[in-house]
Formats: C-alpha cells, structure tokens, sequence
C-alpha cells in the first residue's frame, strides 16, 4: 500500500502540489488543508484533508514521506533532494518559476522591508523551482526528455517551448535567478 503513495520529499513540495490541485466536483483551487502525520500499513505517510469552499466537497491527499526529512533552509526555498519530483512534472516546476519571479519587482528602490522580503522570496522559490526542472535531465543529457512530461498542463508548455528545457536555457536561468538574488541581499 505504501509504495503506491506519491512520495513528497518535503512539507514545501506537498503544500505547492496541494496549491495546484482543483477540486475534482467544480474545479476550485482554493483549499484549506489540515495535515497529519499517519501510519499507511507500517510507514509514516503525511495526509491533507480539507473542504472545497465552493462546493464543499472534501478532499484528501495522501503523501509517503523520504526517509530523510529536509528541513527548510534559511532564507531560501527548498522542494526537494536529488531526486527528480514524483508529485510535479518539469513542464509544471517551469511555470510555476515564471509566475514567482515575475513577483519580483524589478526596481527595487523604494520598497520597504516586507516588499524586499517579499521580492527575495520570490526569486528564492523561482530559483529553487528551475532548480527542480533540472533534476530531471538524466547525467550526460542535454534536455529534459519528453517522457518526464506526465501532466497536461506541464507537456503543453513543453510543446510550446521545447528548447526552454534545455540544460543550457535551464542552467542560464538558474544562474540568473541566482544572480538577481545574490544582489538583493
């Protein structure tokens, strides 16, 4: 039973993956998910229950945990290990790194400390997204391959912008974003 449960490897990659998830009765994403720690058959498994505010359906997930816990970093984002993602596919990872760095202002003259916090964080969870897209290029590769596209939305913007999950495009990015962070400290 348990090794049929989608592996979260932290609390951060679970919430995103929650976040992303409609309500399968009228297509709501807003949801607040209670978690649990539970047992599911002799290993711990996380689970989020949680009500459809539209529709009150209720929903559920449930997630194995890694065997190591990672604990989120300082001042940075973590999703992840070395491991590729069971969750999200490359194609979602990529998107959801467009929409959080375009939530860094680039002029950051006047803003206040919450705005430049706000700012870092963004750019923070943009980084460690592309980060994640990376993990999915095998060693001696030079792209994500196509088969790691298992969502519609993450195999859409693949069929879009193939030459986006490139490793050169991919590392430039990373770089970038690492760039732009490392000047707002």
């Amino acid at each position: 039973m348990t090794d049929t449960l989608p592996l979260a490897r932290t609390n951060a990659e679970a919430h995103l993956f929650l976040e992303l998830q409609p309500c399968p009765d009228c297509g709501e994403t807003r949801c607040r998910f209670r978690g649990s720690v539970v047992y599911s058959g002799d290993v711990l498994a996380s689970r989020y229950t949680g009500t459809c505010p539209r529709c009150g359906a209720e929903r559920a997930y449930r997630f194995r945990l890694p065997d190591e816990i990672l604990p989120p970093p300082d001042d940075a984002v973590r999703f992840g290990g070395d491991d590729p993602s069971q969750l999200i596919d490359p194609g979602v990872w990529l998107w959801y790194s467009d929409i959080a760095a375009r939530q860094a202002p680039a002029e950051r003259s006047g803003l206040d400390d919450d705005a430049a916090h706000s700012a870092r964080h963004a750019l923070a969870t943009a980084l460690a997204a592309v980060e994640e897209v990376l993990k999915f290029v095998p060693p001696s590769a030079d792209r994500v391959p196509e088969q790691a596209f298992t969502s519609l939305d993450g195999r859409a913007l693949y069929e879009r912008e193939p030459g986006r999950f490139s490793t050169v495009r991919l590392t430039a990015l990373r770089d970038h974003y690492a760039g732009q962070l490392a000047d707002r400290r």
